[in-house]
C-alpha cells in the first residue's frame, strides 16, 4: 500500500504536501521593476532629435564660493571672482516666448537665472511659472527697460522697485539680484538697487545671438565668468550654444543666487 508522504508544519500550521518523486521544488524568481523615467529624460524624448543631440550632459556644480559684497550699496560683477570650474547662464527680457523653453530646461537639467522686464512678460506672464521647476530663478530688469545712467533716483527707484513689486506679484518670490538694461549704470542705480532689497547688478563676460557666443576675452568661457542671453527668436539655437561653449571649456553651470549671500 502506497503512503502519501505529509509534511506537517509547526504549531498547527497547515500540512504541506511534499513535492512529487523525482521533482525538485524551484525557487521563486524576483521581479524586477524598472524606475520610471527622470524628468531630464522624458524631456529629452520630446524633443526633435537635433535638437536632443546637441545637449550636454554635466556633472553636479561644486560647493559655492560666495563672494563679498560691499556695505549699503549693491555688489557690481561682470564676472564671479572665482577658480571653481563654473559658469553663469543669465537670460534677459522675455519678448520671445518660445514653446521648446520649459523642455530645453528640463533636458539641459542646469541652473539659469532670468532677468525679466515688466513689459516683455506682462502679456503672459505664466509662460515663466513652470520654469522655476526647471531650474530657473526669476530676478529683476526694471519695468521699461530704459538706459538708467544719469537718471534721477525717483527715476531709478521706479523702474528698480517697481520691477521687483511686480515679480513678487508674479511668482511669489522678490528678486534679490538686478540687470540694468544695457548693462549701463551708475552709482545712484547701485545705491537704488540696494534701498531696493536687491544684493547685486551683473554685467556680462559673454554674449549670444543668432546661435553664435561672442567673446569679450579670447575664445573660450572662463571660470566665474557670466553669460548673456534673450528671449529672441533664435532662442533654441542660443540656448544650445551656450550650453556647448561652457561644455567645451570644461566647466560647469551654477546657480548665480548661491554665489550671492
Amino acid at each position: 500500500m502506497t503512503l502519501l508522504a505529509i509534511v506537517a508544519g509547526c504549531r498547527g500550521d497547515a500540512p504541506v504536501a511534499a513535492p512529487p518523486v523525482g521533482v525538485s521544488a524551484r525557487p521563486v524568481e524576483a521581479v524586477t521593476v524598472s524606475a520610471p523615467p527622470s524628468v531630464r529624460e522624458v524631456a529629452l524624448a520630446a524633443l526633435p532629435e537635433k535638437i536632443r543631440k546637441r545637449i550636454p550632459e554635466f556633472g553636479p556644480a561644486p560647493a559655492p564660493e560666495p563672494v563679498t559684497l560691499p556695505e549699503g550699496t549693491a555688489g557690481w560683477f561682470s564676472r564671479i571672482p572665482t577658480d571653481q570650474k563654473v559658469a553663469f547662464i543669465t537670460i534677459d527680457d522675455g519678448w520671445e516666448k518660445n514653446p521648446l523653453t520649459l523642455k530645453l530646461f528640463q533636458a539641459a537639467d542646469v541652473p539659469v537665472t532670468l532677468f525679466l522686464e515688466i513689459d516683455a512678460i506682462k502679456d503672459d506672464p505664466e509662460f515663466f511659472t513652470p520654469l522655476q521647476d526647471a531650474g530657473a530663478t526669476i530676478e529683476n530688469h526694471t519695468v521699461s527697460h530704459p538706459n538708467l545712467r544719469g537718471r534721477s533716483y525717483d527715476f531709478q527707484k521706479r523702474e528698480i522697485c517697481g520691477g521687483a513689486d511686480r515679480l513678487e506679484e508674479f511668482y511669489g518670490r522678490r528678486p534679490v539680484l538686478f540687470r540694468p538694461p544695457g548693462g549701463t549704470y551708475d552709482t545712484t542705480t547701485l545705491q537704488v538697487v540696494h534701498d531696493c532689497g536687491m544684493k547685486a547688478a551683473f554685467y556680462w563676460k559673454e554674449t549670444t545671438h543668432k546661435g553664435k557666443v561672442r567673446y569679450q576675452e579670447d575664445e573660450v568661457v572662463k571660470p566665474g565668468d557670466i553669460i548673456l542671453m534673450h528671449f529672441r527668436p533664435r532662442f533654441v539655437d542660443d540656448y544650445l550654444a551656450v550650453l556647448n561653449a561652457i561644455h567645451r571649456a570644461g566647466l560647469t553651470p551654477a546657480r548665480l543666487e548661491d554665489y550671492v549671500p
